[in-house]
């Protein structure tokens, strides 16, 4: 399982007790998860008045942050498009896989220096995150709107005789230009039609050039033709045809623009591979950032919430659980059992039950400070 519960309990004679007493009902007697000691260092604690207030702001920026780290991680799927399988590799913490940075985690004492005020660590948090969402606003703008306009001259190129662009399938020489009197159409005709094409188009209109057709490309389903005629019958042609079911692209052969859309294409690739590899780089760094940032948080909710709990002086001792995937019951009853005395009125609320009038799904309620951290931050479909 990559979900982790994040739980303190008071400390007994000393925290390594309290270690010992969860460990051996959990771990060593009944396997129900993998358990690891998760250092939480002496920080600031302020005024009870503070505490709470800050334990609902914690709250508010832990569900800010992961938002976060999800979409940077998400739109980094995006932008590997191919090589999506590879992105839960790119999805790393400080350099190591994600299980890793949290079952060995340690405080980051020079991002988030502990002689600061509680308040003024969650602050500093806050900024950079918030600036990371933004930056990553400002970034996948710019690149979607590249990819966008890439795509879009893509998708001309392709598809349906019907519909595509023609540029790059028709030559100077299949049109007559420069003629004050002749001009050439070009004309969609379904495959089941090319004999009633080449034995009606001559006579569509008056003034059609005899002999002037020509397939120029096909498709699965239609060739492309063109036709050579007097430009003052184009409208009559045009409705004959449409009533035929040969339908005429709209198209006029110009060198200029059909070698300016190509440059723009050639462009628009250039700087999206420019941009690709810098981007993705950006997004390491900042899912990385973005992910130590939450782990942090959620250690400050620790600390907050166990002195809230458990009061002063400061003496808890922080775990980290790694349940068992068919024993998470068993572990939550054993828990149950084990910390029912710190606070008798709360029994086990199971969040999927819906209970009228109670709303457990945003927060479960324990004896002992309990929060869940999921390390699949990606659900590939």
């Amino acid at each position: 399982m990559t979900e982790f519960w994040l739980i303190s309990a008071p400390g007994e004679k000393t925290c390594q007790q309290t270690w010992d007493k969860m460990n051996m009902a959990t771990s060593r007697a009944n396997n129900l998860s993998t358990n690891y000691k998760f250092n939480i260092p002496d920080l600031k604690v302020g005024t009870l008045d503070i505490l709470v207030g800050l334990s609902d702001e914690l709250a508010k920026l832990d569900v800010f942050i992961e938002s976060v780290v999800r979409k940077v991680a998400q739109y980094m799927a995006d932008v590997l498009e191919d090589t999506r399988d590879k992105v839960q590799e790119n999805l790393l913490a400080n350099g190591v896989d994600l299980v890793t940075y949290i079952t060995r985690f340690q405080w980051d004492m020079a991002k988030y220096p502990i002689k600061q005020s509680l308040k003024n660590i969650s602050g500093i948090i806050s900024k950079q995150v918030t600036q990371i969402d933004n930056d990553l606003k400002a970034r996948a703008s710019s690149y979607n709107s590249l990819k966008g306009n890439l795509q879009s001259l893509e998708r001309k190129s392709v598809g349906s005789l019907l519909s595509r662009s023609l540029a790059d399938i028709v030559k100077q020489d299949d049109f007559v230009l420069d003629s004050e009197y002749l001009t050439t159409l070009l004309v969609v005709v379904p495959k089941t039609s090319y004999a009633d094409w080449q034995k009606n188009y001559e006579t569509l209109a008056e003034m059609v050039v005899p002999r002037s057709t020509k397939l120029l490309s096909e498709d699965q389903d239609s060739g492309l033709f063109s036709v050579t005629l007097f430009r003052k019958a184009i409208d009559d042609f045009k409705h004959k045809a449409r009533e035929n079911k040969f339908i005429v692209r709209d198209f006029q052969y110009n060198e200029e623009e059909m070698k300016a859309d190509k440059e723009e294409m050639t462009r628009l690739s250039t700087d999206k591979k420019k941009q690709f590899v810098p981007l993705v780089r950006w997004l390491k760094i900042n899912f990385s950032e973005g992910f130590i940032a939450w782990i942090h948080i959620k250690a400050l909710r620790v600390f907050t919430e166990s002195v809230l709990r458990y009061g002063l002086p400061v003496n808890f001792q922080a775990m980290l659980l790694q349940p068992s995937k068919k024993n998470v019951k068993k572990l939550r009853e054993v828990l149950q059992d084990l910390y029912k005395y710190l606070d008798s009125s709360a029994t086990i609320v199971d969040a999927s039950m819906d209970i009228p009038g109670l709303n457990f799904s945003q927060q479960e309620y324990y004896p002992y400070v309990f929060y869940k951290i999921e390390c699949n931050i990606l659900d590939f479909k």
